[in-house]
């Protein structure tokens, strides 16, 4: 039986999240919308990151096994939803640690995993994980031509060389790293040097430790790019020059599938990011569509032209939600469910950059004003559909993929292999 009632659990997870979001993200544009720099700005939300630590948010990323508290994919959706729909930016902070935490849950050892979750388990501190994989030269055809961050084995660890940037958070707090980076490289050591370019990526895990052993020139921070959305993420422009990381997640062979399952969960994710914004786009234009008469002699909800755009609004907002819980539903029992997945980023993605527009044409001119917030929505949104894999690039592509393998069923990804 299909049933979208939450269950105890999952209802705890979202009185939760919404109990947050309410009482510290409300306002959270205003500690950091006026400060000149996106280090400052990013630097003025460490507070409210901290607050999330406390209350179990940041504990909330890792298994139970690992002193976690386990939350599903599903469970990540309605967690997404709440803080997104009250700051994009303490959101996407709080969610990129999750990320960054993928490749270590997925391709650590039990060693690896043991020592270094603990840290995002214990509720103290601020800590910071990135997953650290897009370049400057961009990576949506790494798979054809490799990554050029590479590394070599030598007898300490891995010497890297390589920039990386809009991985969110792999500076940290003070520009010398997240607590934890895994990074993607590609291994120029045989016989790998002479597979293809999924065979030569491999991740390695850089801490602060690693770059406080390295020379200071080791790991940089060459800039920090100004982003017209998301102003208080840190997505930085990193060097690495002859750097040293002495563990390795995952070895060539293994890296590039580590990196697209850590990529197909966050698929998902990025469909509850953009819901979430759908939602706030609905709810602000209604409440001004229901006040405001625009000089007539009623509210202009009663228009047939604002209440359709209202309508178109709500069924993306409600759509896109459902595609987006059957994603994360789906990856957590089968493993066919990726391109559901993919579908949700780009149809929630998308959607919601069309939901802004019809708030703002139903608003009229007044939405054009910055105190309006139509301006800080529409800058958001844009990056959606081209962050966490492309949708013209990366996620069409995969699914342009799956649908040339060979014996392909459309309803197999719905309903799974026996049916």
């Amino acid at each position: 039986m299909i049933d979208f009632e939450l269950s105890d659990t999952q209802a705890k997870v979202w009185e939760h999240a919404r109990s947050f979001a309410a009482k510290h993200l409300a306002a959270a544009h205003t500690v950091y919308q006026n400060l000149p720099t996106p280090q400052a700005r990013f630097s003025a939300i460490r507070p409210l990151y901290q607050e999330a630590v406390k209350v179990g948010l940041i504990q909330a990323l890792v298994p139970a096994e690992y002193n976690g508290l386990g939350y599903g994919l599903v469970d990540m959706a309605l967690l997404t939803e709440e803080l997104y729909t009250a700051d994009a930016s303490v959101a996407l902070t709080i969610l990129a640690t999750g990320l960054g935490l993928s490749p270590l849950l997925i391709g650590g050892t039990e060693v690896q995993k043991r020592r270094y979750l603990s840290p995002f388990t214990d509720r103290k501190g601020m800590p910071l994980a990135s997953l650290v994989h897009s370049e400057p030269g961009g990576t949506a055809n790494y798979g054809r031509t490799g990554l050029r961050t590479t590394a070599r084995k030598v007898e300490n660890g891995w010497v890297v060389n390589g920039e990386k940037l809009w991985a969110t958070n792999c500076a940290g707090w003070d520009d010398r790293g997240a607590d934890i980076q895994c990074v993607t490289c590609r291994c120029e050591d045989a016989p790998y040097a002479t597979a293809d370019a999924k065979g030569q990526t491999m991740i390695l895990l850089v801490t602060r430790d690693d770059i406080a052993a390295n020379p200071p020139d080791a790991y940089a921070v060459v800039s920090h790019p100004e982003t017209i959305g998301h102003r208080a993420v840190s997505g930085p422009h990193i060097r690495f020059r002859n750097f040293v990381a002495k563990e390795a997640i995952a070895m060539p062979g293994t890296g590039a599938e580590v990196i697209e399952a850590a990529f197909t969960a966050s698929a998902a994710l990025v469909g509850a990011m953009a819901v979430a914004l759908m939602r706030r786009c609905c709810e602000m234009t209604l409440q001004f569509a229901k006040s405001d008469t625009r000089n007539g002699s009623e509210p202009i909800i009663n228009k047939q032209s604002v209440a359709d755009l209202l309508i178109k609004m709500k069924m993306r907002c409600e759509a896109g939600r459902a595609l987006t819980w059957k994603a994360c539903s789906s990856l957590d029992r089968l493993p066919e469910a990726a391109e559901i997945a993919y579908l949700a980023k780009i149809f929630c993605s998308e959607n919601a950059v069309q939901c802004v527009i019809e708030g703002m044409n139903a608003v009229g001119i007044q939405a054009y004003q910055a105190k309006s917030q139509y301006g800080v929505l529409l800058n958001d949104v844009v990056c959606l559909p081209i962050f966490d894999g492309g949708n013209v690039g990366v996620r069409r592509r995969q699914i342009e993929a799956i649908f040339k393998s060979a014996g392909y069923d459309p309803l197999v990804s719905t309903f799974g292999s026996k049916l």
